[in-house]
């Protein structure tokens, strides 16, 4: 059956006992090398690449990153506060999006920063307006059912209680059935708010424990194996290791000692000589068809692979920076069109999880550029 099998079966037992979603305690040593990984995110302070999920990340972790922790917050607000509070909107792309309005105004509830006055009334008059041109496209299940936990948690409005009870049931069914047998929610990298979510449960049931108990083996098990690399998906997953949600931002604790993060450090390498990989790079639609081979340099990026394959061939393409990373929005001059997205496959049909940023191809793989709809 295996470690991780056996694991799993014992925990499954475990699980029987218990009726809500804990997370107990992991390894220290674990949980350090994992926030070491957003350290070098945090030096990056173009508007593009600043990310308050990092923020809110440490603050509900037991890892702090001293001084640049606080360098970082006030980045975010020089950044922000030009771009939302400015009145022209000539360039509209350069605002904040929906999802990156509502981190930063967390990031400020982390620190316990609670905006009011004009400004304050100003920065929640736009997410609102984000939700009500955005309710019809949500479908981040986890993230509409901690919206749900905060809006019953902090008690605005009880003529809603009854319906954020039932929609709060709903969100928790359709995410266990995503459960798969290895015991993530959907896939790993969709499971970190999943279990956000489902530690603020107010449904307690004996499938939730067990459930919750499978998903924490199964993120281990991905954390040995060094699946989170991306600096949102370590930002969302810190929180469960410290027992935390964004629901514990009700009411931070912003005096909660935190250990001082230091540098990782790096073991020299015993080769001066690179080693190459060889990477098929294809692209096919009804509109184009394209092959080519490229060499680089063993653990490039996906990206690296398309930065080479543009830089010696016909190849062009397109990308847009998100919380996630940059991601492909033109291939060869095609725009992906409205419901529409440049879909990353492994040779043959093998969806990637990653992004073109955090995805390391194989010597000989075949990456295929698919336009799909949605």
């Amino acid at each position: 059956m295996g470690c991780l099998g056996a694991l799993l079966f014992l925990l499954g037992g475990l699980g029987a006992l218990a009726q809500i979603c804990e997370i107990t305690e992991v390894d220290s040593t674990l949980v350090e090398r994992l926030g070491q990984r957003l350290l070098p995110w945090m030096d990056r302070l173009s508007p593009e690449q600043l990310n308050p999920s990092i923020y809110v990340g440490l603050r509900l972790s037991s890892l702090q990153a001293g001084a640049k922790e606080a360098h970082y917050l006030h980045s975010l607000k020089l950044s922000y506060q030009q771009s939302l509070l400015s009145n022209d909107n000539s360039d509209s792309e350069a605002k904040p999006s929906m999802g990156q309005l509502a981190l930063y105004l967390l990031a400020l509830r982390a620190n316990c920063e609670f905006v009011r006055g004009r400004k304050g009334d100003s920065l929640v008059s736009q997410l609102k307006r984000f939700l009500e041109d955005e309710k019809g496209a949500i479908d981040t299940l986890a993230m509409a059912g901690l919206a749900f936990s905060c809006l019953k948690l902090s008690n605005l409005n009880r003529n809603l209680r009854n319906r954020s009870t039932v929609a709060l049931g709903r969100v928790q069914e359709k995410i266990l059935k995503a459960q798969t047998p290895e015991g993530h929610f959907g896939n790993v990298y969709s499971t970190p708010l999943a279990l956000q979510f489902l530690m603020a449960s107010l449904r307690p049931t004996v499938e939730l424990g067990t459930a919750c108990l499978k998903a924490k083996a199964a993120l281990l098990a991905s954390l040995q194996h060094k699946a989170f690399q991306n600096p949102l998906m370590i930002s969302q997953l810190l929180p469960i290791l410290n027992q935390k949600s964004y629901v514990d931002l009700i009411s931070p604790d912003c005096e909660a000692p935190r250990v001082l993060l230091e540098p990782a450090t790096e073991t020299p390498s015993q080769t001066q000589v690179p080693e190459f990989i060889h990477v098929t790079l294809k692209v096919s639609s009804t509109f184009l068809s394209y092959r080519h081979s490229v060499s680089v340099p063993v653990s490039s990026s996906l990206e690296d692979v398309l930065k080479k394959a543009q830089e010696h061939s016909r190849f062009t393409y397109g990308t847009q920076a998100s919380l996630s990373g940059p991601y492909l929005t033109s291939v060869m001059g095609n725009k992906a069109g409205e419901r529409e997205f440049w879909q990353l496959l492994r040779a043959p049909d093998t969806p990637l999880l990653q992004g073109i940023a955090d995805y390391r191809p194989r010597d000989g793989e075949t990456i295929e550029l698919r336009l799909v709809g949605w």
